[in-house]
C-alpha cells in the first residue's frame, strides 16, 4: 500500500494552555495531509468536482494520542488507504516526532458522493481513476 507523507512544524497557536498540541489540530492535520496528497497526484476537491462530479466527505473519524507534542517540534504524518469499499474508503494516519516516536494515530472514513444540481450529495461508487491516482502517488 502506498504511503503519502508530509512534515509539519508545530506553531504556538497549535498548543493549549498546557503547552501541548490541542487535540482538534490533529484532525485538521489529517485533513490537510489528505488534501496535500490529492494535490500531489493532480487532484483537489475542485478538480474532483469538475472531473468526477464528486466530493469525498468525512463520515467517520477517530484518533489515539500516545505522547505529547509541543511548540516548535516537527512531526511527520503518513497516510495510506487501508480499505476500499464500493462507495467509501478508510485512511489510516500515523504521526511521528523526528526521533521516530509515534505520538498519535488516526483514521478517516470518506464517502464518494456525486454532486447533484443544487449542491445535494448522493452516495455513489468510487471512480476507478480516483483510486488509481491515489495508489500511484508519491511523497512531498
Amino acid at each position: 500500500m502506498h504511503v503519502f507523507e508530509r512534515r509539519i512544524t508545530v506553531e504556538w497557536g497549535d498548543c493549549d494552555e498546557a503547552g501541548i498540541v490541542f487535540y482538534p489540530n490533529y484532525f485538521y492535520w489529517f485533513d490537510s495531509t489528505y488534501q496535500a496528497w490529492l494535490r500531489q497526484v493532480g487532484l483537489s476537491q475542485r478538480i474532483l468536482q469538475s472531473e468526477y462530479d464528486a466530493v469525498t466527505p468525512l463520515v467517520d473519524v477517530g484518533a489515539n494520542f500516545r505522547a505529547p507534542v509541543t511548540y516548535d517540534q516537527e512531526i511527520r504524518i503518513g497516510v495510506r488507504v487501508v480499505q476500499w469499499q464500493e462507495g467509501r474508503f478508510k485512511m489510516e494516519y500515523q504521526v511521528f516526532n523526528m526521533d521516530g516516536v509515534q505520538v498519535a494515530s488516526g483514521h478517516e472514513w470518506r464517502a464518494w458522493a456525486k454532486v447533484l444540481p443544487g449542491g445535494k450529495l448522493k452516495a455513489a461508487a468510487i471512480a476507478p481513476g480516483f483510486r488509481q491516482r491515489l495508489e500511484g502517488g508519491g511523497a512531498v
